[in-house]
């Protein structure tokens, strides 16, 4: 399932093979939430860009059109005609966004959908058969994810029994995985690891679920608060104690720059929705540093978006005729706009592969990880 083939200092280069494909990484996961990258991007877009592994949100599948739906379509695969790999995440981030609007308890959590506030309720069997019946590659446990900074007496309870739901999903993952209409009979589940910002809670749990042996691990409850060096201070602690052996998902991060650094660090897969999301807003990165094409300095340039960058968008059209679209509103400006983001973050990945193919990693960091952050 994964092959570590080479390593610069903790810095990683593999493969994952999974149902749907290998996955050269480090790797950028393109987030589709609702099954479709928000900017208007196609499956066969996604495949001319240089993705490989594509997300959905368990939560907003599971409300609209409904998880049922999906699978009587023949899986999320088939439903938004992605022959890739797709991970599900649990559902588990949305609850913990929805506040002012859920209950946890032992068995799971109950909220009101932000849709229409009708009632639900989720936990560890529920999501994990919402996922069986999207079908994806890799499904993640069910967990808390803690607000940062958090009390620490309530960390130390959440892990717990985010643990005792990690136990809960690992069985019923064998057991749905075993039903002659799964879609995916090998779908994966892959542990999550939380403890807020205290360091010992972390390698703590970390331990306890290693001791799981499940196909992939995750680093979960970060970008939610903290500062960027707490965030590679734990992951510098949790490190030693993922299994060196399974995949390292990072999850929900982040900036070119936070990419660069976690892979320094030891991570394999990440997952953000800033650069689309970024992008629909004409915040645009380039390999000198983040522009802002609503700029009027941009209404006669001539330029791509970035000369350095071979993306469709780059080879044919203009910044001031994104700059007009984006002021005129008109939706093609997203469209492009997303495509370049997400193209760049697939091609910067690439470019790590390459640095750790030919042991220049360090150097690749040294040049643009501060590069990166810059706005121009």
């Amino acid at each position: 399932m994964f092959k570590l083939l080479k390593q610069e200092g903790k810095a990683r280069r593999g493969e994952f093979t999974c149902a749907h494909g290998t996955v050269q990484t480090p790797v950028f996961m393109n987030v589709g939430t609702q099954g479709a990258i928000k900017g208007a991007l196609s499956a066969e877009d996604l495949r001319n860009i240089g993705c490989q592994v594509e997300l959905s949100n368990t939560y907003h599948l599971h409300l609209r059109p409904t998880d049922t739906v999906v699978k009587q379509m023949g899986g999320l695969h088939k439903f938004m005609t992605w022959d890739g790999p797709i991970l599900t995440d649990s559902g588990g981030f949305q609850v913990f966004s929805l506040s002012g609007l859920r209950k946890i308890k032992e068995e799971g959590v109950y909220f009101s959908s932000h849709i229409d506030g009708k009632k639900i309720f989720m936990g560890p069997e529920e999501s994990m058969q919402i996922q069986s019946n999207l079908g994806s590659d890799i499904c993640m446990a069910f967990d808390e994810c803690i607000e940062n900074p958090a009390p620490r007496d309530y960390v130390q309870q959440s892990v717990e029994r985010t643990f005792r739901w990690l136990e809960r999903c690992k069985a019923e993952n064998a057991r749905l995985n075993q039903l002659p209409d799964t879609v995916n009979p090998r779908q994966m589940l892959w542990g999550i690891n939380q403890g807020g910002t205290y360091p010992d809670i972390r390698q703590a749990h970390m331990q306890r679920i290693a001791e799981l042996e499940l196909p992939g691990y995750a680093i979960g409850g970060l970008a939610v608060g903290e500062t960027a060096e707490e965030m590679y201070d734990i992951i510098e602690a949790v490190e030693p104690f993922m299994p060196a052996d399974k995949p390292r998902y990072l999850m929900g991060v982040g900036t070119p720059s936070n990419i660069i650094e976690a892979v320094y660090r030891g991570v394999d897969f990440f997952d953000c929705v800033m650069p689309a999301r970024n992008a629909r807003h004409a915040r645009l990165f380039t390999w000198e540093g983040a522009i802002n094409l609503r700029n009027a300095k941009y209404i006669l340039d001539e330029s791509p978006i970035d000369p350095n960058c071979d993306c469709p968008v780059c080879r044919r059209y203009s910044k001031a005729y994104i700059r007009h679209l984006f002021v005129a509103e008109e939706m093609l400006a997203m469209r492009l706009s997303v495509m370049h983001n997400l193209y760049f973050y697939n091609k910067l990945m690439e470019k790590i592969r390459q640095a750790l193919d030919n042991g220049t990693f360090e150097a690749f960091r040294n040049e643009y990880s501060v590069k990166l952050s810059r706005r121009i």
